[in-house]
């Protein structure tokens, strides 16, 4: 319960960031930044039950989640750029 109310307010002041402009852009990326960050300890810990002991089994779970990650963006952002050299107009 605890993780969820959590992620969930996380989630909203985020959104209240940014659909007000509460602050400067620079002031908002970083604040986004931490409270994405915040978003992940949340997860890790209330969500996944990886704590901060070190244990072989959560470093490779992590690792391995980095990795897909990993792919899953940079086979998206080439995708994309192959997509928009092909649809460039002729000048």
């Amino acid at each position: 319960m605890w993780g969820a109310g959590l992620a969930l307010l996380l989630t909203l002041v985020a959104f209240a960031l940014v659909n007000w402009s509460m602050m400067a852009q620079s002031a908002l990326y970083i604040t986004i930044g931490v409270l994405a960050l915040a978003q992940m300890v949340v997860h890790f810990r209330l969500f996944l039950h990886i704590g901060f002991t070190h244990k072989r089994e959560d470093l490779q779970l992590i690792l391995f989640s980095a990795l897909l990650l990993f792919i899953m963006v940079a086979g998206t952002i080439w995708i994309m750029a192959s997509l928009a050299v092909r649809m460039a107009m002729p000048a």
